[in-house]
């Protein structure tokens, strides 16, 4: 091959690398299937919970909207800790070409909801933003008791994010993000910051550990709070429907 061929074959190949993100063929083939689901939900879990713990709210959600949503819809629960491994999975899920990039008509198509729980929720943000800068669009992100990592901002919506919302309730060691904000209002909607008190409205965990009965009990009750997770299931149900979408708010607490 002469040198001025090999130039146009490096060129042409530099060019489509950086049309659209790559991703990893562990991430891909997670996310493949044999027909590329209509909507993808991803929750986390907060601290070092299993993501198949099912004691705990998102996996518990997660199970309730895998049973009854559309057969084609993806849904799956992380750990927080493993907020790439769930990136790589969205991208493998969104490629329907299997060509390992994603083209501006297989972004456009996405249908995201996000939600989590602690770390799991602070989580959610960090993750719509590296899918901000990937160019693809979050229909929902939900924070329940969001608690960000030294390292981490959990406070502000990236553009990307049609419509936000958090919950959080303010006593105990550990207590959640109070407010959130739009990095864009124009861009995303803020549905609300729900403050939960549950020294004055307590709920009965099962079986809960000596930790999150004494050390942190806000924090936990609002996890197992049964009341929450039906308000984050019906904004979901909401997006999974496209002709409700339009309608989808917020039911009261």
């Amino acid at each position: 091959m002469s040198r001025v061929a090999l130039i146009r074959v490096l060129t042409v190949a530099l060019s489509i690398s950086s049309a659209a993100p790559a991703f990893s063929a562990e991430g891909a083939a997670i996310g493949r299937v044999k027909v590329a689901p209509s909507s993808i939900v991803v929750g986390f879990v907060g601290g070092f919970v299993s993501h198949d713990s099912l004691r705990h709210g998102p996996v518990k959600l997660a199970e309730s909207i895998r049973h009854s949503a559309p057969k084609d819809t993806f849904v799956q629960v992380f750990e927080n800790r493993h907020r790439k491994t769930a990136y790589q999975t969205i991208l493998g899920l969104l490629d329907r070409d299997h060509d390992g990039v994603l083209s501006k008509d297989e972004k456009s198509q996405a249908r995201i909801i996000l939600f989590g729980h602690s770390w799991g929720a602070s989580a959610v943000i960090m993750l719509a933003r590296e899918l901000n800068r990937a160019g693809i669009p979050v229909l929902l992100t939900v924070q329940v008791d969001s608690v960000a990592k030294l390292w981490q901002n959990d406070s502000i919506v990236p553009e990307n994010v049609t419509a936000a919302v958090n919950f959080y309730q303010p006593h105990g060691v550990v207590r959640g993000r109070t407010e959130i904000t739009a990095a864009d209002s124009a861009k995303t909607q803020i549905l609300g910051n729900y403050r939960f008190d549950y020294r004055k409205d307590p709920v009965r965990c099962e079986n809960p550990s000596w930790y999150d009965r004494y050390i942190t009990p806000g924090h936990a009750q609002i996890e197992c709070d049964p009341h929450i997770w039906s308000q984050v299931e019906s904004l979901v149900r909401q997006r999974l429907e496209p002709q409700s979408a339009a309608l989808a708010a917020l039911p009261q607490p």
